[in-house]
């Protein structure tokens, strides 16, 4: 495995021992994997939006779920967050470069399952036709 590098409290950069790499890694995945974290970056490639705007265009999700995802994409290095000095204050969220780089990312994984999509529904008739005929 390639070494790995994390930032410091003091904004350095430090490696990463195999120790630790290997639980960064599944908190990085997990997060990724996110249903709610696909679905803004998804809502944030076109243009930076504002929280409610945001919340509009990201049907299901609530208040408290889209601040949390936010808050924890921001942490991450994937979104930036912008307050501008209005009465109210008005707050922005865009993609970081970090974050449009993984939005190309799932756009790929998005035409993957587009290009496979008939295959994998016709093994999931053929496996439950299976698990029906024997029982398990």
């Amino acid at each position: 495995m390639p070494s790995s590098t994390a930032p410091a409290t003091d904004g350095s950069v430090v490696p990463v021992s195999e120790e630790d790499r290997a639980p960064l890694l599944r908190e990085v995945l997990d997060r990724i994997g996110d249903k709610w974290t696909v679905i803004v970056i998804c809502r944030l490639d076109a243009q930076p939006r504002r929280f409610n705007e945001l919340r509009r265009v990201t049907e299901g999700i609530t208040q408290r779920m889209l601040s949390a995802t936010l808050r924890r994409l921001e942490r991450d290095g994937l979104v930036s967050r912008t307050v501008f000095p209005t009465v109210p204050p008005q707050v922005e969220y865009a993609l970081t470069d970090s974050g449009r780089s993984l939005h190309t990312i799932l756009y790929q994984l998005v035409d993957w399952t587009d290009d496979h999509l008939a295959g994998i529904q016709t093994s999931r008739a053929a496996f439950d036709a299976g698990r029906s005929l024997s029982g398990t």
